[in-house]
């Protein structure tokens, strides 16, 4: 077949070689809508879950909307501030992980590793639920498939994301230039018209709120012990507010992603996806609050609605587009379809920063060696497809509901960033004690991480204390596991390279070498093994006849004298019918009368050119491999035999199978120079000896 024409070649493109890395590398213009999707579209999220959780003390506690929505936006401004200094002092893609690592230890590190794949995790599920309820809110009647459009479009992500970073970067650029553009039009539109002296009114605003917690209801007025419940109310909807701060953090990992300068346009980029982000924060928060936006957690709360049971409930960001453009106008629309696109772009996020994150801790020995190495693309394709098997478990387990699950996001994020900033106040204190920093430098690093590491543990314990019975209980489930698992992964990689390692007494050397060639019929594949281990000049050679046929074993013995083989030709019984266990005890005996000897068994194999062709073979070969690896001293080779029909099949087109030239005819036999030629011995497996 064709390598173009090839599935894997159509759907995810033609391979990229190691010298097209460079193209492949971003500009700013390409690695904002990369790397920013998340932050930039948690606009359209943070807000809804803003709202929500002030609406469960009444309407009026709506009223804390903005100074709430104000320290969101001063944390967001400090976060990235901070991680402009990241940037500069680690470029090389670790973020806070490599804070952490570098500055307090590997424990912490691997704290924040565990703390952001979690994350990244929770980014692409959150950002695909809300991305459907979008959609939903758009089109109502596809309510019933929520979890089917949430996996459909999950594996869209995960394909487009598999054909490489520039062509994802080109795909998602547009989707979320129009979110960016739409939602500054609308609230211009919003801003313009409230000018103008024109009224805004949200679908919902002529609906009341059944008060769901009495206590806080009246706690403005009547205070006392009511306080602590309007305190907790309040904490609880910044912490869900908080959720606009998410994968800030994915542009100081993706560094390397940048074209050159790569520090200055990462760092440009940041503050880009800042003022955007603020801007935006503070648009749609005010608007909502302008045109009486009401949305509930459990929409028949609000009375009025007699649809609540039937009908979704309209995403804020659809009510203010219905309150600005008009229900059914086009430009409604239009934002309905930026902010789902982005929502669901948001995803890109993670499918970026994990597989980078992953492939640094498998650099560090902290992760599986095959989540180091790029795919045909140049992108981490083993990252991507952990990334996305998790992400379609958790839609899966919490059906896309975008409430249950955001439950369980930004108490990681908010864990690398207060790590990661406690770690950047080392490094700037080590850096002035050394004299590599500058006094400026170094006061104004430890002015802005020391603002940050304090904002963002506060934020830790906010949401640690108004998340926890909410569903957040379950991150410190996961965490813990996450962390021993990439503890006792490393400890893994470095008992390995201590095993391996070259020391003093480091030697090899045998004191003999001897070769076992496993026959069960003379034919040319068995011949060919043979003839290969003739050529290999070994001291000693035998044939190998495992006799799991009795009857079958004295002709095949019959046979190989009557054909006049000049090799000796050992019968070992096999009353249970088994191969490996005989030819290894075989192998053990022979090694602990000869010393330690070099041993080479021989086997010979099929190559097939159609898949279905494995079915009308044992795969006996494989099985031996597999248990003769374990038995010290041996080492084995496979002699492949191509059939036609693998012939006919071009299975590797840049190179030849190993052992294509040793595919013809059968060399005339050397004889061996072991004395005893021509000898069939049969060998009880009880009772090995041999006089030869």
């Amino acid at each position: 077949m064709n390598e173009a024409l090839k599935p894997k070649r159509i759907f995810l493109g033609k391979k990229l070689s190691n010298k097209n890395l460079e193209g492949q590398l971003l500009p700013k213009f390409i690695a904002l809508p990369i790397f920013s999707s998340d932050p930039l579209s948690s606009v359209a999220y943070g807000p809804q879950e803003l709202l929500m959780i002030l609406t469960l003390g009444g309407v009026s506690f709506l009223a804390f909307a903005p100074g709430i929505a104000a320290v969101v936006v001063l944390l967001l401004t400090v976060i990235v501030l901070s991680y402009r200094k990241i940037i500069e002092a680690y470029p090389s893609g670790g973020g806070d992980y490599e804070v952490a690592k570098k500055n307090i230890g590997d424990r912490a590190a691997l704290i924040v590793a565990s703390a952001l794949l979690l994350d990244y995790v929770m980014t692409v599920a959150v950002s695909i639920a809300s991305g459907t309820d979008n959609v939903i809110s758009a089109f109502p009647e596809l309510s019933p498939y929520r979890v089917e459009i949430a996996v459909g479009f999950l594996i869209a992500l995960c394909a487009v994301n598999l054909r490489g970073v520039r062509e994802s970067g080109t795909a998602f650029a547009i989707p979320t230039y129009l979110f960016i553009g739409s939602v500054l039009l609308m609230i211009g539109t919003g801003v313009f018209k409230l000018i103008s002296g024109a009224a805004l009114v949200a679908p919902s605003a002529g609906y009341q709120v059944a008060v769901e917690n009495t206590d806080a209801a009246h706690a403005l007025s009547v205070g006392g012990p009511f306080q602590a419940a309007v305190i907790l109310l309040l904490l609880r909807a910044f912490a869900s507010g908080s959720a606009a701060l998410t994968g800030i953090e994915a542009i100081a990992n993706g560094v390397p992603a940048f074209r050159a300068p790569k520090v200055k346009n990462a760092q440009i980029t940041m503050v880009l996806m800042g003022i955007t982000a603020v801007t935006m924060f503070i648009g749609i928060v005010t608007l909502a609050l302008l045109s009486n936006v009401h949305y509930s957690e459990n929409p028949c709360d609000l009375k009025g609605w007699v649809e609540c049971a039937t009908a979704p409930q309209l995403s804020v960001m659809a009510q203010i587009g219905s309150a600005v453009f008009g229900a059914n106008s086009i430009l409604f629309y239009v934002i309905q379809a930026g902010t789902a696109l982005v929502l669901l772009l948001a995803a890109n996020t993670a499918f970026n920063g994990f597989p980078l994150l992953t492939s640094v801790l498998a650099k560090d020995g902290f992760a599986p060696k095959a989540l180091l190495t790029r795919g045909d693309r140049l992108v981490y394709s083993n990252g991507m497809l952990s990334l996305t098997l998790v992400a379609l478990g958790m839609l899966l387990i919490f059906e896309a509901n975008v409430t249950r699950l955001i439950q369980l996001y930004i108490l990681g994020v908010f864990t690398s960033f207060t790590i990661g900033q406690i770690g950047m106040l080392r490094h700037w204190r080590r850096g002035l004690a050394k004299g590599s920093i500058t006094p400026r430098a170094a006061r104004s690093g430890l002015a802005i991480n020391g603002l940050g590491a304090f904002l963002t543990g506060s934020v830790l314990i906010i949401v640690t204390i108004t998340k926890f019975t909410h569903g957040a209980w379950m991150v410190f489930v996961i965490m813990p596991i996450l962390y021993w698992i990439m503890f006792n992964t490393g400890k893994y990689y470095k008992a390995v390279k201590r095993e391996i390692a070259l020391d003093a007494d480091t030697k090899f050397g045998s004191t003999g070498d001897y070769a076992v060639v496993l026959m069960d019929q003379l034919n040319k594949p068995q011949l060919k093994a043979l003839d290969y281990a003739l050529s290999s000049r070994h001291t000693e050679l035998d044939a190998v006849h495992i006799a799991v046929d009795p009857e079958r074993a004295r002709a095949f013995a019959r046979e190989w004298k009557k054909y006049g083989m000049e090799v000796p030709l050992k019968i070992i019984e096999s009353p249970y019918r088994e191969f490996s266990e005989p030819l290894i005890k075989f192998l053990e005996d022979h090694r602990d009368r000869n010393g330690s000897e070099r041993i080479a068994v021989y086997l010979p194999k099929f190559v097939v050119g159609a898949w279905w062709e494995h079915f009308f073979h044992n795969h006996r070969s494989n099985r031996l491999r597999k248990r003769l690896l374990y038995v010290r001293g041996v080492m084995v080779t496979l002699v492949p035999w191509k059939l036609e029909s693998a012939l006919k099949v071009d299975l590797f087109s840049r190179r030849p199978l190993p052992g294509d030239a040793r595919r013809g005819s059968v060399r005339p036999m050397r004889r061996t120079h072991k004395p005893g030629a021509n000898v069939v011995q049969t060998v009880k497996p009880e009772d090995i000896h041999y006089e030869v």
